[in-house]
C-alpha cells in the first residue's frame, strides 16, 4: 500500500526530524560538533537519563534500569499540569490518556488502561473508584506534586497483578523524611486558564527543629465549562444519530465540564540518624460534571492516613527497611439532576514492607511484603454491582547482579487474591474467587561506556480478574452499556518482551525501543447484540469474557541540544537550545478473531523547541496524532490532529527564593481534536484554544 504526505506542514517534516534523531542515536562515529561539545558536559545533558527512580526496586537511574520507564519533575511537570493525571501525562512516550472530560482523565499505558495500570500516591493505592469506570476521577490533584514516575510494560513484580499494564507513581511528599533544622521551606502556587475561565492555587509549607518536621499544604482549584472549535459532536455522530426534532447541536462550549475541588494535607514526622518515621492525613474533595450526562454530577470526598518509616542499615548486611502503610474512607455520589441517585463507597487499606540488602553472593537486592484490602459497595439507582471485600497478600523479590559493562535484573513475586461478593437482595447468593498469581522477570543492561545503554527484559505476568469482570450485572451510564460479569473468568497471563537503547552524552541524547506483548484469558467487554431498557433509555449489553491478544509498539524519545555553553556557568545564567521529539505506536488485537482491540490510542509525534537565554524561555510544541483506521467491531473511526502550543518562562532567583513565571498558549490554531482512548471522542472533543498563565514561588 502507497502512503502519501498530505499535510506536509503537519506530519512530514516532524517525521524526516524523527527518522533523523533515530539515525543519531545510532551513529557509530562522532561529528566535529559531537566531539566539541562533549569536552564539558551541560547541565541540561544529562537530566532524563539520570534522575533517579524511586518506583524501580533499587532507586537507580533510569539509564540503568532494565525496564522503560520516564520521570516528570521540575518544571517540566509544572508546565505540563492539568487537572487530571492522565491529560498532565499524556505526552509522555507510550502514554496517553483515556479522557472524560477535564476532571476525569486516567492514564492509559501502551494501550491498557483500567484495572491494568496501578495508579499510586507515594508507592501506595489509591483506594478509590477510578479504575472502575472512565467517568470516576482518581483521588488526589496535581498541584503539590514533585515528581511522577511512569513504568511502562508490566510491573507486576513490585505492586501486583494490577499493575501488568504498567505503574503511575505521583510523589508529593507529605511525610518528611530528611532533617529540616530550624529551616521553613515552602512552595506557592497561582494559575489561570481562559478557556474554562479556571483557577489554581495551592500552598506547601514545610518546617523542622531537631529531629521534628511538619509538612503543611492546601490547594483550591476550579473552572466553568471549557470551550469548544466548534460543534461537540462529530459530523458521523450526528448522522448517526441525529437529534429530535427542535433540538440543535451543541456548539462552543462542552456543557456540564466544570468542576471544583479542594483538599488539606497535614503530616509530622521524627526523624534521626538511622531512620524515621511519620504520618499524614489528607483530606480531599471534587465536586465536578459529567460531559456525557448534561444531569449528572459527581460528588466525591476521601479521607486518607499515610504512615511511613524506614531504618538505616539495621542490622548486618541490610541497607535499609522500609515500612508504609495508607487507609482510606472513599465515596462518591452521583446525582441525576440534582437527586442523589447511586452512591459508591471503597473502604480498604494498602501496606508494603521492603527490606534492602548488600551483596550476597553477588546479589543486590530487594525482598517484601505487600498485603491490601478493598471493600466496596455501590446503592442507589445504577448500583451495578454487589458489596465486595477483595484482599491480596504477597511476597516478592528482586535481586541485581553486576559484572563489569553487564547488570543482571531479576525477581518474582506471588500473590494470594480472594475476590468475594456478599449476599445481596438484588444480585443474589455470597460468591468467592481465590487465584494464586505468579510473575517473573529477567531483564539485562549493557553499558558498553557512560554513553549508551542496551537494556533487554522478559516478563511474565498474571492478573486476577476484578469484582466487577467477576459480579457486574446491570446498567453503566457512563459507557451506556448493560454489563454483564463473568464468575468463571481465570487468571490473565501475559508474557512479554521489551528492548531499548538509550544514549545520555552527546549532542543527541534519548532513547528508542520496541515491545511485545501477547496475553492468555485477556479479559475484555464484548457487545451481544442484546439491548435492555431501563427508564426509558437503551443499554447495549455487555459481557465480560476471556480471549487472547497480542500488543506491538515502539516508543522514541530524543533531544537534539543545538546550543549549549562550553563554560560551567550555572544554569541560569546559559543559553540553551534543544529540540525534542518524542513517538510511540502500539498495535493490539484479538488473535482469536483478528479484530484490533477497541480504544487503541493512534500514532503519536511530537516536537517542542525550547530556548533559554539567561532567566528567559520558550517552548514551542507540535502535537500530532494520526488517524485511527485499526478498529473494533462497532468502533468509529478518529481522524488525525495536530495541535500547536506555546509557552514563555521567566525565573527570578534571589537567594534561597525562586520565582517562575509562566504563559502558555493552549491549541492556538483551534483544532477539533479528540481522543481515539475516549468513549465520549464523538461527543466531547479537547478544549478549543487558550491561554494558561501562573506562576510558582518556592523559598
Amino acid at each position: 500500500m502507497q502512503t502519501t504526505c498530505t499535510y506536509p506542514s503537519r506530519l512530514c517534516l516532524p517525521f524526516l526530524l524523527a527518522l533523523a534523531s533515530c539515525g543519531a542515536l545510532f551513529a557509530e562515529s562522532d561529528t566535529p560538533i559531537q566531539q566539541a561539545v562533549r569536552k564539558p558536559v551541560s547541565f541540561e545533558e544529562e537530566i532524563s537519563m539520570d534522575e533517579m527512580v524511586i518506583t524501580a526496586p533499587l532507586d537507580r537511574p533510569l539509564f540503568q534500569q532494565a525496564q522503560s520507564a520516564s520521570v516528570l519533575s521540575g518544571q517540566n511537570l509544572s508546565l505540563a499540569l492539568e487537572p487530571s493525571l492522565g491529560q498532565t501525562l499524556a505526552r509522555l512516550p507510550g502514554v496517553s490518556s483515556s479522557y472524560f472530560g477535564p476532571a476525569s482523565s486516567r492514564p492509559i499505558i501502551r494501550g491498557l488502561d483500567g484495572d491494568r495500570v496501578r495508579i499510586l500516591q507515594n508507592g501506595l493505592n489509591t483506594i478509590d473508584a477510578s479504575a472502575t469506570s472512565v467517568d470516576h476521577a482518581v483521588s488526589f490533584d496535581t498541584s503539590n506534586l514533585k515528581s511522577v514516575e511512569v513504568v511502562r510494560g508490566p510491573a507486576t513484580l513490585l505492586y501486583g497483578s494490577n499493575a501488568i499494564g504498567g505503574v503511575v507513581n505521583s510523589i508529593d511528599g507529605r511525610i518528611v523524611d530528611e532533617k529540616i533544622d530550624g529551616t521553613i521551606r515552602g512552595a506557592l502556587n497561582g494559575r489561570y486558564s481562559s478557556v474554562d475561565n479556571g483557577y489554581l492555587s495551592s500552598v506547601m509549607i514545610e518546617g523542622g527543629y531537631k529531629g521534628l518536621a511538619f509538612h503543611v499544604e492546601s490547594f483550591t482549584r476550579a473552572a466553568e465549562d471549557f470551550r469548544i472549535p466548534g460543534n461537540a459532536r462529530t459530523t458521523a455522530e450526528q448522522t448517526t444519530n441525529p437529534l429530535p426534532p427542535g433540538d440543535t447541536e451543541t456548539r462552543k462550549i462542552m456543557p456540564n465540564s466544570n468542576l471544583r475541588s479542594e483538599g488539606v494535607t497535614s503530616g509530622l514526622s521524627y526523624i534521626w540518624d538511622k531512620g524515621f518515621v511519620g504520618f499524614a492525613w489528607t483530606e480531599f474533595h471534587t465536586n465536578y460534571g459529567s460531559p456525557a450526562e448534561q444531569n449528572v454530577v459527581i460528588d466525591m470526598h476521601q479521607q486518607r492516613l499515610d504512615v511511613r518509616g524506614a531504618f538505616y542499615k539495621p542490622l548486618p548486611r541490610i541497607k535499609e527497611i522500609n515500612y508504609k502503610i495508607a487507609t482510606s474512607r472513599y465515596q462518591h455520589t452521583e446525582y441525576d439532576g440534582g437527586i442523589p441517585g447511586t452512591l459508591f463507597k471503597n473502604n480498604g487499606y494498602d501496606a508494603r514492607v521492603e527490606v534492602k540488602h548488600e551483596k550476597i553472593v553477588g546479589m543486590e537486592g530487594v525482598v517484601g511484603y505487600q498485603s491490601d484490602r478493598s471493600e466496596f459497595s455501590t446503592s442507589g439507582d445504577e448500583a451495578f454491582l454487589p458489596p465486595t471485600i477483595t484482599q491480596a497478600d504477597a511476597v516478592f523479590l528482586y535481586e541485581d547482579i553486576s559484572r563489569g559493562p553487564l547488570s543482571f535484573q531479576f525477581g518474582g513475586r506471588y500473590d494470594h487474591i480472594s475476590v468475594e461478593s456478599l449476599n445481596s437482595a438484588a444480585f443474589g447468593p455470597a460468591l468467592a474467587r481465590r487465584f494464586d498469581n505468579l510473575s517473573s522477570s529477567v531483564g539485562i543492561v549493557f553499558t558498553p561506556n557512560d554513553e549508551y545503554a542496551i537494556a533487554f527484559t522478559i516478563n511474565r505476568a498474571e492478573r486476577a480478574p476484578t469484582y466487577q469482570e467477576l459480579f457486574a450485572n446491570g446498567t453503566h451510564a457512563a459507557t451506556g452499556a448493560f454489563e454483564i460479569g463473568n464468575p468463571n473468568l481465570q487468571q490473565e497471563k501475559s508474557l512479554g518482551f521489551d528492548l531499548n537503547v538509550r544514549k545520555r552524552i552527546g549532542w543527541v541524547t534519548g532513547s528508542v525501543g520496541g515491545y511485545y506483548n501477547r496475553y492468555s484469558n485477556f479479559i475484555g467487554q464484548f457487545p451481544t447484540g442484546v439491548v435492555h431498557v431501563v427508564g426509558g433509555e437503551n443499554y447495549n449489553e455487555l459481557i465480560y469474557q476471556a480471549t487472547n491478544a497480542e500488543f506491538i509498539g515502539s516508543e522514541m524519545e530524543a533531544t537534539f541540544h543545538l546550543l549549549h555553553p562550553i563554560t560551567s556557568e550555572p544554569p541560569e545564567h546559559q543559553n540553551n537550545l534543544h529540540l525534542q521529539l518524542r513517538a510511540d505506536v502500539v498495535r493490539a488485537r484479538d488473535t482469536k478473531t483478528g479484530l484490533s482491540l477497541p480504544r487503541i490510542p493512534p500514532f503519536h509525534l511530537s516536537s517542542t523547541l525550547s530556548m533559554e537565554h539567561g532567566p528567559f524561555g520558550a517552548r514551542l510544541e507540535g502535537i500530532y496524532a494520526a488517524p485511527q483506521s485499526q478498529l473494533a467491531m462497532n468502533e468509529s473511526r478518529t481522524n488525525s490532529y495536530f495541535l500547536v502550543n506555546l509557552t514563555l518562562t521567566y525565573r527570578i532567583v534571589q537567594g534561597p527564593t525562586t520565582l517562575d513565571l509562566y504563559v502558555k498558549g493552549m491549541n492556538l490554531t483551534n483544532e477539533d481534536a479528540r481522543e481515539h482512548t475516549s468513549v465520549l471522542k464523538d461527543r466531547v472533543p479537547l478544549p478549543g484554544r487558550g491561554i494558561v498563565a501562573g506562576l510558582k514561588l518556592t523559598f
